[in-house]
């Protein structure tokens, strides 16, 4: 029996839908499913009219908040695919226990695990202070008698939770002759094992690693995780690197160690998101400051749509979805 296509609305802003779904991805959706439409917002007579028609919503940034309201206009509804990370700032709790949700979390770790682990051994070859001294002097200097123990043979780096992102990076940097080590305070030893890493506490960590970087969630008990006595922690020549959240590290504490020549910092996030014109970090050779494009941008933007299309095949065949939301719904409904 030939089950009926799959009546899909896009809701999102459209400049993310332009980014992502660009004409081939919106094709290969368009080979899946049925497109409706797309809606920018959940009142119109327009969006009330593809809503009721949605099967599956693609949803991603801009995308208009979904509530029971919401659901009760779309009463055919049976998924949610998010093309973004979070869905948190989409999809009310009492639509999450309903509706079957997925989204492209995993996908748009990827490009945030591989710019840190290429920022990790970047780090490890001293390449901020020593292409700004080669700048400042343009002449052959002895640059293992400036920058004693450069590379990344038998380095220690310091994984701040083991997340997503955190586990890609453990992966990617099995490549290279590395001890990494990592805390998170729900990693088991075993657990830890099968990684290959080993579990220590933060302030070991800190003390002992050659490169740390930051992948914890930001939480109301994560705030300052790494707060200026543990920023006291780091050796001389310790590199941070933080492509989470700027809130979870003393950017005061931070600041005052690079300036004085004592830390590097590769900052991809910082607080506020946009630092103050005169901030000392934009200038000082130890940093390198980058402006929150650890994430998916450009290209791989189209991993996330490419993920989307997946689940929709999945729908579409009767299948189970890859990457579903794990929710409680009892909890949520009782």
């Amino acid at each position: 029996m030939t089950r009926p296509r799959l009546q899909v609305v896009f809701a999102m802003a459209p400049d993310a839908l332009r980014r992502i779904f660009p004409d081939p991805r919106r094709a290969r959706i368009a080979e899946i499913a049925d497109v409706r439409g797309v809606v920018t917002e959940f009142e119109s007579d327009a969006a009330r009219t593809a809503l009721a028609e949605a099967d599956v919503l693609i949803t991603g940034w801009g995308s208009p908040f979904i509530d029971l309201d919401v659901l009760r206009a779309a009463p055919r509804l049976t998924a949610i695919l998010h093309s973004g990370g979070t869905i948190k700032p989409y999809v009310s709790d009492a639509v999450l226990a309903r509706v079957d949700v997925s989204t492209a979390a995993a996908a748009n770790a990827v490009p945030v695990a591989e710019y840190t682990a290429a920022m990790i051994v970047l780090a490890n070859k001293k390449i901020l202070p020593i292409a700004a001294r080669y700048r400042r002097l343009q002449e052959e200097f002895d640059v293992e008698g400036a920058f004693g123990g450069i590379g990344n043979f038998d380095k220690r780096i310091g994984i701040v939770g083991a997340s997503k992102i955190g586990r890609i990076v453990i992966e990617l940097l099995r490549a290279y002759d590395l001890e990494v080590v990592v805390h998170d305070p729900f990693l088991s030893a075993s657990d830890a094992a099968d990684l290959g890493v080993q579990a220590v506490e933060l302030d070991e960590l800190l003390a002992t690693s050659d490169v740390v970087s930051v992948h914890a969630p930001s939480l109301e008990e994560t705030r300052n995780l790494i707060d200026a006595r543990r920023i006291g922690l780091m050796p001389h020549g310790t590199t941070l690197v933080n492509t989470a959240r700027g809130e979870l590290v003393d950017q005061s504490a931070l600041t005052e160690r690079v300036v004085a020549g004592e830390l590097c910092a590769i900052l991809d996030v910082t607080t506020p998101w946009i630092l103050e014109r005169d901030h000392p970090l934009y200038r000082h050779e130890n940093v390198i400051l980058t402006p929150h494009i650890a994430g998916s941008v450009g290209t791989e933007l189209h991993r996330l749509a490419d993920v989307v299309a997946a689940e929709l095949g999945r729908l579409a065949a009767g299948a189970p979805l890859a990457h579903p939301i794990a929710v409680d719904r009892m909890a949520i409904t009782a």
